[in-house]
């Protein structure tokens, strides 16, 4: 890091900005509502300041700057228009170790300023370091839209109820889940909704319990997306956060997992063609273990959980033994990977429909309702298509599919890794054996491929 953030508490302290523009307004404006004491030292200053003068918010000392004005403030900001004056007060600040910023000078200053989020008493500030001041100022509206105004309402709570859970639970972990329930519970949607009265009610209801209702693990059923990190739902994001164990397969991204929380364990439980790394019951065996543990179970799988991700396997087990779940659905990788090839699944010239199949293979042979899949205006999306390619090629034409039908090959989409491939339905075979795209591979077959050409607007690579 080129810089330490850290957030200083200035309540009743002494500050001094020189300046009295409208840069130094802003800053003044920033150190008032940080509770701060504050003197401009300046010959003229703007109407606001003006404002918060007449308001005794404000000390003004009309004058130019002088050494003297210097003294033993908390820290300065300099804001004049003038670079040898602004200079000067760095230089007389530093013999007297105060901490100093010079605007627009990031190079020549003791610290700098984030772009501010204020959710009192959540504080979140974003910095590009000073290179990019409109970039941080970018992100910041970006998180405006994901930590709304109310998180102020629910950071009051949780600080006024914070030493009784200290004393409710001796256990950090114990009250960690506690924590955690109320931020994904009723509590905090009574908050947002602002019924705090009623969110408080039930908070204090949650702690008149015994500690045993907080042992309970819980696990979470989180479809990862097709392969893109931006994908991820605002709520799979959020629970990956939760976790303490993550049991993932082969189609989640190192750059997926990065984004779980740092200290949860991470398993890998990954299957493909052949091979299987751990079979499908222990999986169901081990998400019910570990929550019977106490812990919160992130299963994280890739595209959509219940679409030929045998999620509704995993929690059936889960129902069986009274545990807890919740079920996050992903973009699978039909909707994904067509949308950044540029091949609308649907769209009134071409198709009015669309079946999602599975190619695996079942010794050897695909058991599919071939008649259903060859229908006019319909597009086809086959997942785990490639090693049954021949034979679905084949049987497609069977069952009437026109030999020139327009198709897709779609490889590792959403990713920088993407690839895709045009062809018809009788050329499949030859263009995978020449191709020799890797997993995961999805087959489009239709009309809406030809759109592909047109409409492709993610480059990968």
């Amino acid at each position: 890091m080129d810089y330490l953030p850290i957030f200083l508490d200035l309540k009743q302290q002494d500050c001094l900005v020189v300046g009295g523009g409208s840069v130094a307004t802003r800053k003044v404006k920033l150190l008032l509502k940080a509770q701060a004491k504050v003197s401009v030292v300046s010959p003229e200053i703007s109407d606001a300041l003006g404002t918060l003068v007449k308001q005794g918010q404000l000390r003004w000392v009309q004058s130019i700057f002088k050494a003297e004005h210097i003294t033993d403030q908390r820290l300065i900001i300099a804001a004049t228009d003038n670079e040898q004056v602004n200079h000067l007060v760095h230089d007389i600040a530093k013999q007297k170790h105060i901490l100093t910023n010079l605007t627009d000078n990031p190079d020549d200053s003791d610290f700098i300023f984030a772009s501010v989020l204020d959710r009192s008493p959540i504080i979140v500030a974003v910095s590009s370091g000073g290179e990019s001041p409109v970039l941080a100022r970018n992100l910041r509206a970006r998180l405006e839209t994901l930590i709304p105004p109310a998180y102020s309402k629910l950071g009051e709570l949780m600080g006024k109820y914070r030493e009784t859970v200290k004393q409710k639970f001796g256990e950090l972990r114990q009250r960690r889940q506690f924590w955690d329930s109320v931020l994904s519970g009723p509590i905090a949607d009574h908050v947002m909704a602002g019924r705090e009265g009623i969110a408080e009610q039930i908070l204090q209801q949650q702690l008149a319990d015994e500690i045993k209702t907080v042992e309970t693990g819980e696990v979470f059923l989180v479809g990862a997306g097709p392969g893109d990190p931006e994908l991820l739902t605002f709520k799979a994001l959020r629970l990956m956060q939760q976790a303490d164990i993550v049991f993932y397969d082969r189609l989640v991204s190192k750059e997926i997992l990065a984004l779980v929380r740092k200290e949860a364990e991470l398993v890998y439980v990954g299957k493909q063609r052949a091979w299987h790394a751990v079979r499908q019951e222990e999986i169901n065996n081990l998400l019910l273990e570990h929550a019977k543990q106490g812990k919160r179970v992130l299963r994280l799988k890739g595209g959509d959980p219940f679409i030929f991700g045998r999620g509704g396997e995993e929690i059936d087990t889960l129902a069986e033994n009274a545990i807890p779940f919740q079920v996050v659905p992903g973009i699978t990788a039909a909707s994904g990977c067509a949308s950044y090839a540029g091949i609308p699944l649907t769209h009134r010239d071409y198709a009015q429909s669309c079946v999602f199949v599975t190619g695996q293979l079942k010794e050897g042979e695909l058991d599919l309702n071939w008649s259903v899949l060859v229908k006019p205006r319909q597009t086809v999306v086959v997942y785990m298509g490639l090693a049954g390619l021949p034979q679905l090629s084949q049987k497609l034409q069977e069952h009437g599919m026109p030999a020139d039908m327009p198709a897709a090959l779609v490889q590792q989409g959403t990713t920088e890794n993407q690839k895709v491939w045009l062809s018809t339905i009788a050329e499949l075979p030859e263009l995978a054996e020449r191709e020799k795209p890797i997993a995961p591979t999805l087959l489009i077959i239709g009309e809406v491929t030809r759109l592909h050409e047109k409409l492709a607007w993610f480059r990968s690579g």
